[in-house]
């Protein structure tokens, strides 16, 4: 396989004010998948993720608890790694906003930004949010808080050295419209645009005085190097960065980066401040920064203060590593927040790792021992049948390839998932058991069992980026090594003769709701838990006036289907109408829909949805439309697409 090039990548530095929660977790597992999946592709992957170590938030938790702040952010850290190798990430480096090498970096980067003019010293008063580590004007307040986390602000006022941000602020603006793909989801990019730098930009304060824990200016002691300059600097000085032009050969190597993955809530400071350090230090910018969303519990944002935090740890302790990884990855989507629940992180492993995938290898492995004494051969005994499961299992990698080319890693696991519902509708299809009855059909059914390996050695293959333990263990109980990228679109790898293990292990074990919920709640206490027989607050509602009653067959007249977005874009003539082109089963159809205000064209594409298949075509705006794509509205005038509540097929009829 031919060298594709470097790609570097980070996540973002895990503030080490306390044990990260499963939504920190999510980001260097998202992070993991990609650079995996990377390397199996054949690039040289250098993935790098650390920990945020100073700031007054810092200081002051050491003080409550009698330590000093470094033996805090020591115990922290040491809990980060802990849980990052818990969860089998792959990262090549991990950087400590306190190594003597970053913090020796960072005083040189600031005396250079200010040696350049880029730094000045003033005086900062404004209302500051010791959390958020944020300054803010009254104006910028939400209801008299934090914008950010809507915590209480405290007036300050201190000498300060301040960035100027307005000096590269036109070159960013430059930048970011000519590579629409720097700030990903799109969504993202308008927020910093139309929010932040269209608007102006304010000089950046970049010093503090009023603590201590922090990278001392050296020629200002008294000042230490505030958090954002010493944090987003991690990225270039961990890798070998130097300001006086002694740059290691890992950075000249590396830089820029490919990627930076961080969290939504923190997009501005990577895609404003950032890059305008880097244009400052005559650096070239990342090529892209991609903002993620949160995974929620229950409806809301994982805090301590909320009483609402679930850990890996204690999900690990009760699913296991690669169904944990499984879910955080497959329940998260593009640019939407995810939810995780107990109720549904067992739903999620009964539906798709226990029945779908386990049993599916269970069943493959016990066949082939039952018929053949665990021997594996292709007999060359084809129907019809098999060519289209050679075509959907050859044609798995292109799909995911263009899944995570664009980060839709949830989308990208469907499509390893939907590889192994093939061969389960294969083995429907195919009937072993009726075609071990007859010696006349063996060489039929071992072709079938010989198919049903090579397909989910194929899978196993892709499946190892998400789920690591899991794919090495469906390829040990077949018997079969990981199959080359360059060979995964092609049929027959498994080498025809070989044995499978004579006692398959149950890859995922079915668990009883009710158990799992009942074990929490002895083992943690504290942990928040949702279950479906616990009392609800009473959900707002609202009625709509009713309509003229239909007969059943007027229903029945309506063909309703499931279709996915396959391209979108706004009709030229209208402000409120999108024309998308809807693929539904075989065929695609054009519908125009009145949904401009709630959603971009980019956000359609990929979108599952159902639809009224067979409305009588009409044009909207002088635009053809096919059909209608069903929404729900509320009393507020907010209005949302309904989609199929399971990963459906294309073409699924509704009923």
């Amino acid at each position: 396989m031919a060298d594709k090039g470097k790609f570097y990548m980070t996540t973002a530095i895990a503030y080490t004010s306390g044990k990260p929660h499963i939504g920190n977790t999510y980001e260097i597992v998202l992070a993991d998948a990609i650079a995996r999946y990377r390397r199996k592709q054949g690039f040289d992957v250098y993935f790098q993720t650390g920990t945020d170590e100073h700031g007054q938030k810092i200081q002051e938790k050491a003080e409550s608890e009698g330590i000093t702040p470094k033996a805090h952010v020591d115990k922290i850290a040491g809990e980060v790694k802990r849980i990052w190798d818990l969860m089998d990430t792959s990262y090549d480096g991990f950087v400590r906003t306190t190594d003597a090498d970053h913090e020796k970096q960072v005083q040189k980067i600031f005396k250079k930004l200010y040696d350049k003019g880029d730094i000045y010293k003033g005086a900062y008063e404004g209302l500051y949010c010791t959390p958020c580590e944020s300054f803010w004007t009254e104006s910028q307040l939400v209801d008299g808080k934090c914008p950010d986390c809507g915590r209480e602000v405290k007036p300050a006022k201190e000498e300060a050295y301040f960035f100027k941000m307005s000096k590269y602020a036109d070159r960013l603006i430059a930048h970011i419209n000519e590579h629409p793909e720097f700030i990903q989801p799109v969504s993202r990019k308008n927020e910093m645009m139309n929010n932040f730098l269209l608007p102006g930009l304010q000089d950046l304060c970049v010093s503090r005085t009023s603590f201590q824990w922090g990278i001392p200016v050296d020629f200002d002691p008294k000042h230490v190097v505030y958090v954002w300059l010493d944090a987003l600097t991690n990225y270039i000085t961990k890798i070998g960065y130097d300001a006086e032009g002694d740059s290691s050969a890992l950075f000249q190597k590396n830089w820029p980066a490919e990627l930076h993955l961080i969290g939504k809530d923190i997009i501005r400071f990577h895609t404003i401040y950032w890059p305008i350090f880097l244009m400052a230090l005559d650096l070239p910018l990342p090529k892209q920064v991609f903002g993620h969303p949160w995974l929620l519990q229950g409806s809301g944002k994982m805090s301590k203060s909320k009483g609402n935090v679930l850990y890996a740890d204690e999900l690990v302790e009760f699913f296991g590593v690669d169904a944990v990884r499984y879910f955080v990855l497959h329940e998260m989507p593009f640019d939407n927040d995810g939810v995780i629940t107990w109720e549904l992180m067992v739903e999620r492993i009964n539906s798709d790792l226990a029945n779908t995938l386990g049993n599916l290898v269970n069943r493959t492995v016990s066949m082939s021992n039952k018929y053949f004494g665990g021997v594996v051969s292709n007999s060359g005994v084809s129907e019809g049948v098999d060519e289209d499961l050679k075509a959907v299992v050859t044609s798995a990698v292109k799909k995911v390839d263009a899944k995570m080319e664009g980060l839709r890693v949830a989308d990208a696991i469907t499509e390893v998932f939907n590889l192994f519902k093939r061969c389960n509708k294969y083995i429907d299809e195919t009937t072993p058991w009726i075609l071990a009855k007859d010696s006349s059909t063996h060489p039929r059914l071992a072709t079938v069992l010989y198919n049903l390996t090579e397909g989910i050695t194929i899978g196993a293959t892709l499946l190892k980026s998400f789920m690591p333990k899991t794919a090495d263990k469906i390829l040990a109980q077949l018997n079969a090594g990981e199959v080359a990228y360059d060979a995964l679109s092609t049929f027959g790898n498994y080498e025809s003769g070989k044995k499978v293990t004579d006692h398959p292990e149950i890859l995922f074990a079915r668990l009883d709701l009710e158990e799992v919920l009942k074990k929490v709640e002895e083992r943690y206490p504290s942990v928040p838990v949702e279950a479906a027989n616990l009392e609800k607050e009473e959900e707002a509602v609202m009625d709509v006036e009713p309509k003229e009653e239909v007969t059943f067959d007027d229903f029945m007249k309506m063909q309703f289907q499931v279709g996915e977005i396959i391209e979108c874009r706004a009709v030229e003539k209208s402000k409120k109408l999108l024309c998308s082109q809807v693929k539904i089963g075989s065929q695609v159809k054009q519908i125009v829909s009145g949904i401009r205000k709630y959603y971009t064209p980019e956000e359609m594409v990929g979108k599952k949805v159902m639809v009224l298949v067979n409305l009588k075509p009409a044009k909207l705006a002088g635009v053809l439309s096919e059909g209608m794509l069903l929404c729900a509205e509320d009393a507020n005038g907010e209005l949302a697409l309904m989609k199929p509540e399971k990963d459906l097929m294309v073409g699924s009829e509704i009923c």
